[in-house]
């Protein structure tokens, strides 16, 4: 994906993240936090919009997640082909891979794109009209991710996420937006890891508003907040190196296997060994592209007796063998290393190559 040059911070995320190191446990207690590990977010925050009425914004549409909240004042949020959703102070959203929409005033002013704003802003705040007359103060930015593994998340986000000032999680996020104002509109030093991880708060904590407010959110996210269905889920993530069986799951739950596996099916959309050997996967496609673990290690963290028997749940996951999957990424990332005056591929290691 090409990144932005105009905005006020673009920085890969260096999260703990338990694959990240030969020898660590794949597993995480923390499903989420597993999750967005793998996913390895890079954090964009726009610049700050003060602005004065009348005013409207245009976006294009985003493959990823977009995040953002009204310090001051209130204004309109509308996705194409949806329902306009009334901003208040102290309100916050997050759209899921989200079309093309508007933020505005009033629904009858004429749009202007965001990004043209946005390469107007000085010290970290773009402004629309009067400075004397702003009346409405707006934060945001957005994350895009490891894109093999995307879908782990954005599948299962809504368009939209609404976070009202009324709830409970609000005064916090609040809390945090406050922070990151603060941030955007210095120079101190560490000011982009500051923000980095400010962002990715907000982040967590809107998606957990998202999954107490929402009766039955879909996938992994809403599984979590179930008694029975969310026990399973954290020791799968928290050992992948154990060898699962329905009956252990269903026992954890202290459920019947078949009510378990019908609960799991539901909540998930998918079976839980499947769930089991997808997520499996999905670590083993991530540590092969970084070259962090040999194929025989990453057979035995993820619960196979052989490297065999892993390469072939590996292919018929994937539709290729760990070996042509790691070889086709390596060579894809030499393919982009600079040239040498003689025209020949210059020499180096990738960052955690061996």
């Amino acid at each position: 994906m090409r990144e932005r040059i105009d905005t006020i911070h673009n920085v890969e995320s260096r999260l703990p993240y338990a694959s990240s190191t030969t020898g660590t446990p794949l597993g995480s207690t923390d499903p989420i936090a597993s999750a967005i590990g793998l996913l390895r977010p890079r954090t964009v925050v726009d610049p700050a919009l003060r602005a004065a009425q009348p005013w409207a914004l245009r976006f294009d549409a985003f493959p990823h997640v977009k995040i953002g909240g009204v310090v001051r004042g209130e204004c309109w949020l509308a996705l194409d082909e949806r329902e306009p959703v009334h901003l208040r102070e102290g309100d916050f959203y997050l759209l899921g891979n989200p079309p093309s929409y508007r933020m505005a005033s009033t629904l009858t002013a004429q749009p202007q794109p965001a990004e043209t704003l946005w390469k107007t802003a000085t010290n970290g705040v773009a402004r629309i009209g009067s400075e004397a007359e702003e009346d409405t103060y707006l934060c945001g930015g957005y994350f895009y991710f490891d894109e093999p593994n995307a879908s782990i998340l954005i599948d299962i986000l809504p368009p939209l996420v609404h976070v009202r000032a009324t709830d409970p999680r609000s005064v916090l996020l609040a809390h945090v937006t406050e922070l990151l104002n603060s941030e955007v509109e210095s120079n101190a030093v560490g000011r982009s890891l500051v923000m980095d991880h400010l962002a990715q708060i907000l982040f967590v904590q809107v998606l957990r508003a998202h999954a107490e407010q929402t009766d039955r959110p879909a996938g992994w996210l809403g599984a979590l907040n179930d008694n029975g269905i969310g026990v399973a889920l954290r020791a799968m993530h928290a050992d992948l190196g154990h060898k699962w069986t329905l009956q252990e799951l269903a026992d954890i739950s202290r459920m019947s296997r078949s009510a378990f596996a019908a609960a799991f099916k539901k909540q998930t959309g998918t079976a839980p060994l499947e769930y089991l050997i997808q997520w499996r996967m999905s670590l083993a496609r991530d540590a092969l592209r970084r070259n962090t673990r040999s194929i025989s290690e990453l057979a035995f963290a993820t619960g196979y007796e052989s490297e065999s028997a892993f390469s072939t749940a590996f292919r018929r996951v994937t539709g290729t063998s760990p070996r042509q999957f790691r070889d086709t990424v390596h060579r894809a990332v030499l393919t982009d290393l600079p040239t040498t005056d003689d025209g020949t591929r210059a020499r180096g290691r990738s960052r955690g190559r061996r």
